[in-house]
């Protein structure tokens, strides 16, 4: 019994010093099948590979919120010769049960080299400052997600005037006007408000 409890505290306290996953067991089935096509997206204390609620432990919301800035993302398949897109938004703004503003656009990068994507440091043109996860309190959980799009040859992709704003953003109309088709891959987490 003394070398299980032994046991515990050398695996919680080693715990301390690796990356953490978000649990996966509470999240819907909708929420679950999001993610697909192996984008990952790192913090420093929080690797998104697959779909996630960030747990609250450790202060991870509240790091994620006020401390920690734009994440690296990963694309292992990502073809040198080609360009990508990369959106952040958030569909449940200001809550998931009423959204009323649609998407709110966190981070947009265009003109992505396939190559950056292997190493996980993005270069490309940023139209979207990288705006972290605040979602308001008592508003629930709300989906952040990063979408990648294979942009198509010799296509400039950019903001009209009318999407100036970050909030009521209407992502299907960007990515029609842009020509991006379908995600090559996504990836999304699910936080609330850390004083909640």
């Amino acid at each position: 019994m003394a070398s299980l409890a032994t046991f515990v505290a050398l695996s919680i306290f080693t715990l301390g010093f690796f990356h953490v996953e978000g649990a996966q067991d509470t999240l819907t089935a909708e929420d679950a099948s999001f993610c697909r096509g192996g984008l990952e997206v790192i913090y420093p204390k929080l690797d998104v590979r697959e779909c996630l609620i960030v747990p609250k432990e450790r202060k991870l919301r509240e790091k994620l919120s006020t401390a920690w800035k734009a994440p690296q993302v990963y694309y292992s398949e990502a073809k040198e010769k080609k360009t990508y897109v990369l959106t952040m938004v958030d569909p449940d703004a200001p809550k998931r049960s009423s959204s009323t503003s649609v998407y709110w656009r966190h981070w947009l990068v265009v003109n992505i080299q396939g190559r950056a994507l292997w190493s996980g440091f993005i270069q490309g043109t940023t139209l979207t400052d990288y705006h972290p996860p605040t979602p308001p309190q008592t508003s629930g959980l709300h989906r952040y997600q990063f979408m990648l799009f294979e942009q198509p040859p010799n296509t400039q992709v950019s903001l009209t005037h009318k999407e100036s704003s970050r909030g009521k953003w209407d992502l299907q109309a960007f990515i029609t006007r842009s020509g991006l088709g379908k995600p090559v891959a996504t990836v999304q987490f699910l936080t609330q408000n850390y004083n909640d």
